[in-house]
């Protein structure tokens, strides 16, 4: 049991990480320092944003309308976080 909440402590903290990476290249993107016609760069871009659109989609839906401002990666980062803590706040003491 402790080597799956070791695999799902990991997995969690990519998914955190590839959310920071699809928000910093969209940053990029938008201010055309990163050309989406290079096909690596497309074919990262897409990969980044078919495994983050879903989730950021749903939080999308509930939160206000901020303008330009889109905190939807934070809010996730910080309930994947929350999540992970609860997971290993319960769990974890009967296992130590």
């Amino acid at each position: 049991m402790k080597s799956a909440l070791i695999l799902f402590d990991n997995i969690v903290t990519l998914y955190i990480w590839i959310l920071i990476i699809n928000a910093v290249l969209s940053w990029l993107v938008a201010f055309n320092i990163l050309n989406t016609g290079n096909r690596f760069v497309y074919a990262v871009l897409d990969v980044s944003y078919r495994l983050t659109a879903p989730p950021l989609n749903f939080i999308r839906r509930y939160m206000p309308n901020l303008g330009s401002i889109d905190i939807s990666p934070v809010v996730l980062i910080l309930a994947l976080m929350f999540f992970r803590n609860l997971v290993f706040e319960y769990l974890a003491p009967s296992l130590f």
